[in-house]
């Protein structure tokens, strides 16, 4: 695993996976965790833009009719505007590497480290990490700016996992094999550091 201590921040790039309104269609919308979620991904988005580094967002494609790309609901939520330089990529598997052209937009911006927001934590989130890792990539996990909703046991009418369980487990499963774990405000403190730190980038820039 390539730690993300070992990767410059300036080498860096913001994932915003699966953010759209697709979740919203149904009721789990009601029972999502992490109600600061939106202000925490917003937050990033601004850090990353003043710090001059990329950003890129990710929808989710598949049968399911709300992430049906002619679905109302298939696209991003209002909160996120992405600019013209910020490419908007869609996916059609659970990682955000194989159905799409992501590593070769990776590789076009010299990214060799990215940090990990979206939805969901447990499943595009997670599964995007794991393969990141595996690909060479160090990997910023934030877990705060990751949302989640209880997973039923399909086996087991009305039994199933809480978010709390979930987030558990998936920061015990990704910490030190496949990711730092960290939370919003740390990493955008280190952007603030980290763009002080690089010329050319105006002090107006630099965040507070």
């Amino acid at each position: 695993m390539l730690h993300s201590h070992q990767v410059p921040l300036s080498e860096s790039a913001l994932l915003v996976i699966d953010v759209q309104d697709s979740f919203k269609a149904g009721d789990r919308w009601a029972r999502r965790n992490n109600p600061q979620f939106e202000a925490n991904v917003a937050a990033l988005v601004e850090s990353y833009r003043a710090a001059g580094l990329p950003v890129i967002f990710v929808l989710h494609t598949d049968e399911d009719g709300p992430f049906a790309v002619d679905s109302p609901y298939f696209k991003l939520m209002d909160f996120l505007a992405p600019r013209p330089d910020e490419p908007v990529i869609t996916k059609e598997t659970r990682n955000c590497f194989t159905s799409t052209n992501l590593q070769a937009l990776l590789l076009q911006r010299g990214v060799r480290r990215l940090a990990i927001t979206g939805i969901q934590m447990e499943q595009c989130c997670e599964t995007t990490t794991r393969v990141a890792a595996d690909l060479g990539y160090a990997v910023d996990f934030v877990v705060d700016a990751t949302l989640t909703f209880p997973i039923p046991n399909w086996d087991v009418p009305g039994e199933e996992l809480g978010v709390a369980e979930i987030e558990e487990r998936t920061v015990y499963a990704l910490r030190q094999r496949f990711a730092r774990i960290v939370r919003s405000a740390e990493l955008v403190g280190e952007l603030a550091s980290s763009a002080q730190r690089v010329p050319g980038i105006p002090a107006e820039l630099a965040l507070a």
